[in-house]
């Protein structure tokens, strides 16, 4: 048994006999790094993949490929769904407020952001500044923040960790670096700044670093005044619903599922006729027909499935071959 982070992808760890990959968080590594723990062996080993929020190519991979999943759909005894809220920035005032009735309660806070350092390209609040505005909205002796990032050195991190998780420190100022393993039942509270920056997966990531106790649990969402459509529909999907998986859909359907046979997460993908959304139903019994016809059949001899070898054949002759399905 060998626990580890992406380190084990690299060339010189070597396996005797890799009997069983489990990749955590799934939707953190790329494709080719998740295939590349499993080229490992001469043999594949067996393979399970887990996330909270099953990324797009996953989502249509279940649905063509020779995925088996499973769905943990409850949350752990004692739990409360956790409540999200959209405002615009002109509420951060009353945001703020909010999150000050909940440290009186004992509890704690996250605060994100989307950058680290300002960048002329983009006005969105950056982590500096924001250090700075949530230090004078919250001043000592009363309120002490923590502030966590990827330029941090590692030692620093985990002090800062380590007095927000003691309750020294009642918010947590920080990137998305908080967005897996962090652990802390005691906070209640998520702000989202400059949330239209963030993707879908992300924001349900982030959500899920609070609602971890037994209290009711909030997730803010600020955004600027002036939303394009998808980030619309990205604050409604969050208002409305905790479910990864429906979250997966609406991610989707905004981002297409990517290239199913290469290394694209997301995008178009180029069927003539099919639509991997709306067309879910008959692509699980083509699939459901294609497996029991390979289990009766693998290596396609009998008469009968000669014109699925031919235009199987004729398909590997082409790179794209997804964009010669009719």
């Amino acid at each position: 048994i060998l626990i580890g982070t992406h380190a084990l992808l690299e060339d010189k760890v070597q396996f005797a006999n890799l009997g069983l990959a489990i990749i955590d968080e799934q939707h953190r590594f790329g494709v080719e790094q998740r295939a590349k723990l499993w080229r490992k062996n001469t043999l594949p080993p067996h393979i399970l993949v887990m996330t909270a929020t099953p990324i797009p190519r996953t989502l249509a991979m279940s649905v063509y490929g020779d995925l088996d999943v499973s769905v943990i759909d409850e949350l752990p005894p004692g739990r409360k769904p956790i409540k999200t809220i959209h405002h615009f920035e002109n509420r951060r005032a009353e945001t703020y407020e909010f999150v000050k009735k909940e440290i009186d309660k004992g509890r704690q806070a996250y605060v994100v952001y989307p950058l680290i350092e300002e960048s002329e390209a983009l006005d969105f609040k950056n982590l500096t500044e924001g250090y700075e505005y949530i230090s004078a909205s919250f001043p000592l002796p009363k309120y002490k923040v923590s502030i966590v990032h990827g330029k941090l050195k590692p030692a620093e991190k985990d002090v800062e960790m380590e007095r927000f998780v003691r309750n020294e420190t009642q918010i947590m100022v920080a990137t998305t670096v908080i967005e897996v393993g962090v652990n802390v039942p005691n906070a209640s509270v998520m702000v989202i700044e400059s949330a239209e920056r963030f993707g879908l997966s992300q924001l349900h990531q982030l959500r899920g670093r609070v609602g971890r106790g037994s209290e009711q649990s909030y997730c803010i969402l600020l955004t600027g005044n002036k939303m394009s459509n998808d980030t619309r529909t990205r604050m409604e999907t969050m208002v409305r619903t905790n479910d990864g998986f429906e979250i997966a859909e609406v991610d989707l359907k905004l981002r297409g599922p990517g290239d199913l046979m290469g290394t694209q997460q997301s995008g178009v993908l180029a069927l003539k006729i099919a639509d991997i959304v709306k067309d879910q139903e008959i692509l699980k019994a083509a699939r459901a027909y294609a497996i029991d016809l390979l289990k009766a059949d693998p290596d396609l001899v009998q008469p009968e499935h000669q014109c699925v070898a031919y235009t199987l054949d004729q398909l590997q002759r082409h790179k794209n071959l997804w964009k010669y399905i009719s």
